[in-house]
């Protein structure tokens, strides 16, 4: 089998391990799900590009050697995860606190995540530890086919995630056009706050 052949055989299997990890629940989509509730489906798309550039990024320094240097120094990993855990949940307080959108008082979810913070928050999220580590250990050749197999996965990961995750903004936009009062709204923010915080089990797990 040619090197091109082979690229073309990992494709299918890439863009369907990309879509199972970007598509199923996880920190990322719950906060997608709230913020295209409460802002839009046009507001949310800096954190949606922010989540797809960041998980690209942290895919390459995974193929860099970034995972050899977490197994060197697990110090590192646990540190990491801990800050993610108290960066979730006060993102999670944000959420579950956030006043109906009718009702903004210019706090709470009164912007959505903007994309920087949606791309650092990747290094800390161990979904897209999982995805990148997966991915670059299982879909990528060796020797010298390596770095051009790596930056396919890379490649076909960000393009099947955006979309992955773009159906969970929509939801909550669908969600959005439901609630009617301000009790419907904090009801679903503080269930969505849960959602967020219960993230935390797969963080410190």
């Amino acid at each position: 089998m040619t090197f091109t052949a082979e690229l073309l055989t990992l494709a299918g299997p890439v863009v369907a391990f990309a879509f199972s990890m970007s598509a199923t629940p996880g920190p990322n989509n719950m906060m997608l799900t709230a913020s295209g509730a409460n802002h839009g489906f046009i507001r949310t798309l800096p954190h949606m590009a922010g989540i797809t550039v960041g998980c690209m990024v942290l895919m390459s320094a995974v193929a860099l050697g970034l995972g050899a240097l977490f197994q060197q120094w697990p110090a590192l990993q646990l540190g990491l995860r801990v800050l993610g855990s108290l960066y979730l949940l006060w993102l999670a307080w944000k959420i579950a606190s956030a006043p109906p959108p009718s009702h903004d008082s210019g706090k709470a979810l009164a912007r959505p995540m903007s994309f920087w913070q949606a791309a650092a928050f990747q290094f800390a999220n161990p979904k897209a530890w999982v995805m990148a580590i997966s991915g670059i250990a299982s879909f990528t050749l060796t020797g010298d086919a390596f770095v051009t197999s790596a930056m396919m996965v890379v490649l076909l990961m960000g393009v099947t995630n955006l979309p992955s995750i773009a159906l969970w903004a929509g939801f909550g936009v669908a969600i959005g056009r439901l609630l009617r009062t301000p009790l419907h709204w904090r009801r679903f923010n503080l269930v969505m706050g849960v959602l967020t915080a219960a993230c935390v089990i797969m963080i410190l797990a």
